[in-house]
């Protein structure tokens, strides 16, 4: 058993060696990188990624990437692939194999298939004299020194050379096309990012109760609006226009100020310049809104009249932070 000093000098070395792996990776970056992403760019078609073992894996792994970053792709296994799945392979498509060696048995029995169907053939390759380098149309080279195990058994820095090659090209593809922050929202619809960029106010507040009380209603009324409608605050209006707010904290300091409520209005306690935003704000502004004026409610207005409100917990729950 090794020490922990041992350990985490060994963790150390890895780091190190792959790093210095990535690092290398610019040296690659070529022409036939720039004509890959033209190619896939200009093609009517998919790209379907293929490879074996380790490689296969990481191929996965550029497929989502490529797809949530819209480039449309598919995966498809090198060993299912000579038997059956290579029909997903449509004539428009261009296909991209990857394999460190680049001669494994798989490779060299899928690469004249695909280049008998006329498909364009990429390889991504760490070994530029392999049969896989020669057959293809266009090289993206991942070559690594070495990879992070003693003697080599398993694949590492070269997987690590894929994974990192993969996304300069998926990046390069977004950059090119134009991909935006919409398109990435549209792509990503239910994480806490996608919600972030699509999920607007006007999509939370019409849930809540619309908390509402006339300027001249009284203390009792007012208390009784904002229990009811449990958002800790109302919105105070006049023939339908928003003249102020009163909060949970509006009351507590009202009753440490006054004496008696005997005769007491809304008007008399209301906030005259509550903070609104409009329903068509995303969500991650009125959050930002409500931090920076360290409040937990907004008023949303439609078309310059009170429409409800939105809390902070209608953000929260959404996973938006």
């Amino acid at each position: 058993m090794k020490t922990r000093e041992e350990i985490k000098q060994i963790a150390q070395e890895t780091i190190k060696i792959e790093s210095e792996a990535i690092a290398n990776l610019s040296n690659f970056i070529n022409d036939d990188f720039a004509h890959c992403v033209e190619k896939i760019i200009n093609s009517n078609g998919r790209v379907v990624v293929t490879g074996i073992g380790k490689s296969a894996i990481i191929a996965g792994k550029i497929v989502a990437t490529f797809n949530s970053t819209g480039t449309p792709a598919l995966f498809m296994h090198a060993a299912d692939a000579i038997h059956g799945d290579l029909g997903m392979l449509q004539k428009d498509d261009i296909a991209i194999c990857i394999s460190n060696s680049g001669n494994t048995p798989e490779i060299k029995v899928i690469t004249p298939m695909l280049k008998s169907q006329g498909n364009c053939l990429i390889a991504m390759v760490g070994n530029m004299e392999s049969y896989l380098a020669r057959q293809a149309d266009f090289i993206i080279n991942t070559t690594v020194e070495q990879e992070a195990s003693p003697g080599n058994p398993a694949p590492t820095s070269s997987t690590t050379a894929q994974l990192v090659m993969g996304d300069a090209l998926a990046i390069a593809l977004l950059q090119c096309r134009g991909f935006s922050t919409q398109d990435f929202a549209r792509y990503h619809p239910g994480g806490a990012l996608g919600k972030q960029l699509y999920l607007k106010v006007k999509d939370l507040f019409v849930h809540n109760e619309r908390p509402e009380v006339d300027v001249s209603a009284n203390i009792r009324d007012v208390i009784l609006e904002i229990s009811s409608k449990r958002l800790g605050a109302t919105a105070v209006t006049e023939k339908g226009l928003l003249r102020g707010i009163i909060t949970d904290g509006d009351l507590r300091r009202m009753l440490q100020k006054q004496e008696r409520m005997e005769g007491l209005k809304a008007v008399n306690i209301m906030s005259h310049n509550p903070k609104t935003i409009s329903g068509d704000m995303l969500a991650v502004d009125a959050l930002q809104l409500m931090r920076n004026n360290n409040i937990t409610q907004l008023v949303v207005m439609e078309n310059n009249m009170f429409a409800g409100m939105i809390h902070l917990h209608d953000i929260l729950q959404e996973g938006i932070i």
